[in-house]
């Protein structure tokens, strides 16, 4: 079931809202900026993702295909969502969510994708360090 979650960065200056169903899986992912970053994400739509603030303050970074834009704040630097060109999904960071509950997050099932080989239908081989 979904349930609305407010986000932030770390300074507080980015912030938004999203619909998430946790329980229908949470994305970690091998990709190189996911990866380094440590993320932990869910995907939602983009009628369930709503910037509240910011938006004069986000930077965007773009690799590879370019086609998904990595959003972070231009004064902390945390990366709270990322999203498709054409806005057709976002990936939220499940560690700017401010008002999850730790319990949430254990219960909340992951699926392992491998975006470093551009395969986002089956996990790498090793996910332990994800």
């Amino acid at each position: 079931m979904k349930k609305n979650y407010q986000g932030s960065c770390h300074c507080g200056t980015v912030r938004f809202e999203a619909d998430i169903d946790l329980s229908a899986g949470t994305v970690r992912c091998n990709c190189s900026i996911c990866k380094k970053g440590r993320n932990w994400l869910a995907a939602v739509g983009p009628t369930d993702f709503r910037l509240l603030a910011g938006e004069p303050d986000l930077l965007e970074y773009r690799f590879g295909r370019r086609t998904i834009h990595h959003r972070f704040c231009r004064h902390c630097g945390l990366r709270p969502f990322s999203h498709k060109a054409d806005r057709s999904f976002y990936a939220v960071n499940l560690a700017c969510l401010d008002d999850v509950e730790p319990a949430e997050l254990v219960e909340a099932p992951v699926v392992y994708v491998d975006g470093l080989h551009d395969d986002f239908k089956h996990p790498p081989k090793e996910t332990r360090h994800l």
